[in-house]
Formats: C-alpha cells, sequence, structure tokens
C-alpha cells in the first residue's frame, strides 16, 4: 500500500496494489460538504483521472460516528450568512464535481457507513456500484429542510430507481433505510459495517479487471449526454436558486433547521458550530 501525494485536510487519497483509490472523506463531526470540502473532492478527482495507472475509486467515510456524509453545509445555504458570488461558486463547483464523477473513465463505489442524506446520497448515486451498511438511511431529504430538490439530482435518482419510487422519496424529503434502498435498487449491496471497506474493494477488484476502455467509452455513450446537460444546467440554476433561499418562508424554514442541528436557539451561535 503506498500513500499519494495529494493533500488536503479533510480528503485522503489511498492506492491499492490492485490499481484503484480509496478516497476518505474525514471532515468532523459530519462530513457536512462546503465549498471548500466539494473543492477538495473534486481535485482529488481530477489527480486520479489524470493518473492512467489508477482504474477506480472508492468513497468512504472516515468519521467516529456511523455517516458517510450529512451532506451540504447549511451554511451555504443560509442567506444571511454567505453572498450570491459564494454561493454560485458553491454551486457550480459542487454540481461540475459531481458530473464529473458519474461520466468518469474510472470504476467508482460508494462504500455507504450509516446515515447518507442530500449530498452524501447525491455523491453515492454518480457512482457505478453502492455498498451499504445494513444500517443506515439514504436520500434526498431537501423538502423537509424547506428547499426543493436540485433538478439534475432528482433526474438522477429516477433513472436509478423509476419515476414512481423517486417520486415517493423525492416529495415527501423521506429518507430510505439500509433494505429498503436495496429493494429499490438505490444500492447494490449490504453488510456488516466493519465488512463495508472490504465488501466495496472485493467489487472493485473485479471491476478493474474489465477492458478499461471499452468501460469507459460505454460510459461516456450512457451517461455523456446527460453529464454535459447537468453541468450547463448548473451554471443557470443558482440565479433563480438564490431568489428562493432569499425569501422569507425558507429563512425561516432553514433557521429552524440550524437550531434543531445546534440545539441552540439563537441562530448567529448555531452557525458557529456547523
Amino acid at each position: 500500500m503506498s500513500t499519494n501525494p495529494f493533500y488536503s485536510p479533510v480528503v485522503s487519497l489511498d492506492i491499492r496494489p490492485g490499481g484503484y483509490a480509496v478516497l476518505t472523506l474525514q471532515k468532523e463531526p459530519v462530513n457536512s460538504l462546503d465549498l471548500s470540502a466539494w473543492q477538495a473532492l473534486e481535485a482529488a478527482l481530477d489527480q486520479l483521472e489524470a493518473d492512467s495507472s489508477i482504474s477506480g475509486v472508492i468513497f468512504a467515510s472516515g468519521l467516529k460516528r456511523d455517516v458517510f456524509s450529512a451532506g451540504n453545509d447549511l451554511m451555504e445555504l443560509y442567506a444571511p450568512r454567505t453572498t450570491e458570488q459564494r454561493y454560485t461558486e458553491f454551486w457550480e463547483v459542487s454540481n461540475r464535481f459531481l458530473a464529473k464523477l458519474h461520466n468518469s473513465r474510472l470504476s467508482t463505489i460508494a462504500a455507504i457507513r450509516g446515515a447518507c442524506p442530500a449530498g452524501g446520497c447525491i455523491i453515492a448515486m454518480c457512482c457505478d456500484h453502492r455498498v451499504m451498511s445494513s444500517q443506515g438511511s439514504i436520500g434526498l431529504n431537501e423538502v423537509q429542510l424547506g428547499i426543493p430538490v436540485p433538478k439534475y439530482w432528482g433526474m438522477l435518482m429516477t433513472r436509478l430507481i423509476g419515476q414512481k419510487a423517486a417520486d415517493k422519496l423525492l416529495l415527501t424529503g423521506k429518507l430510505a433505510t439500509s433494505q429498503e434502498a436495496k429493494q429499490l435498487g438505490l444500492v447494490d449491496e449490504l453488510v456488516p459495517k466493519d465488512q463495508l471497506v472490504s465488501a466495496a474493494e472485493a467489487v472493485m477488484l473485479k471491476l478493474v479487471m474489465l477492458p478499461s476502455c471499452a468501460v469507459a467509452a460505454s460510459k461516456k455513450s450512457l451517461r455523456d449526454d446527460f453529464c454535459q446537460d447537468w453541468i450547463k444546467y448548473s451554471k443557470e440554476e443558482p440565479a433563480g436558486a438564490w431568489k428562493f433561499l432569499c425569501q422569507e418562508d425558507t429563512l425561516k424554514t432553514l433557521e429552524a433547521a440550524l437550531q434543531r442541528l445546534s440545539g441552540n436557539k439563537n441562530t448567529s451561535k448555531a452557525a458557529s458550530k456547523l
């Protein structure tokens, strides 16, 4: 085992002998995804893509608790604590990374331990294969936070599990249990959490044995139009989304969510804890 020279405070890369990497996201306490986290993820993916000796990547959580990622840092969405310019950059970077991941030449696996809502869910859905701990939950729960599901995030879930099943989850913000996710096809395999990474590696060793050029060409044929449209839309989406985030009802809902997450009725103090 060797360690890749890539460095980030929250993302690490471990290069394995089989020609793949394990990317670990470790941003205590819940792997919240702010601008810097998305930038680090994109930089790591770009580095792996540029390395011809690497054929795959496994995404895993390095947290103490059972959380893959709790999703976007609400401070990036709470208008009083950010700016339209930063929000626009945050949104473009995050969705550019996601489209790159979904369209990557690399074989990609999400090793999902525990909770995987919102931004965590979309990272997992962008991967080719998803292995999940037998105890956990996954879904796009934006509606419960008072914000709409991002268009292409919802479209990708629909592509994975079908319109009817996706609508039931997306329009209620319901998180599926591990067992429900397996039944829906949202994840591919359930294993005990202590076997999660080893199970993902077992799948990866099979994937990297496939003819890489044929896999990459097939992925491009199946996904490139969708991903190019996704990137284009992510540059148009922030203007309308920012207006929605600035609405009084949205602000109140996000304030309430921040208070719940922090256990503090003072939103400014809550913000400092996220």
